[in-house]
């Protein structure tokens, strides 16, 4: 999915300067936890967050990610944007909650990045079920 119709999906605006919208995300993941971030996502992966602190990025970079929306209105302070424009990573706001945000995305057909299957392999080994 570009990140055009991800801007119509979730009627959001671009923060970063030249941001590429023709930049393709293979999967989503939403999540305020920078630890799971960079235990589950993957390249190609489009973070939606309602951090919005540097970290952010720094995770994001570390992780291989090239695009994050901000969820629930919310906008980062400048620095984030400095930083991220100069990584490379797009930052995309929506003013809808993380919810609805993933829930537009995948129902239009982005897919959850690999922590659903991790999550279920767990909670088959606690519970014992197959």
């Amino acid at each position: 999915m570009k990140l055009r119709e991800v801007l119509q999906l979730i009627d959001g605006k671009v923060l970063t300067r030249n941001t590429d919208l023709d930049l393709e995300v293979k999967m989503g993941c939403g999540a305020d936890l920078m630890s799971d971030v960079l235990a589950f996502t993957h390249e190609g992966t489009l973070l939606m967050s309602g951090l919005t602190n540097p970290q952010v990025v720094r995770t994001a970079e570390m992780a291989g990610i090239q695009a994050i929306v901000f969820v629930r209105g919310k906008i980062p302070p400048p620095e984030t944007i400095a930083l991220a424009e100069e990584k490379g990573i797009a930052l995309l706001a929506s003013k809808y909650t993380m919810f609805e945000t993933c829930g537009r995305l995948y129902k239009a057909g982005l897919p959850s990045c690999g922590l659903f299957e991790s999550s279920l392999k767990r909670w088959r080994e606690f519970f014992g079920e197959e």
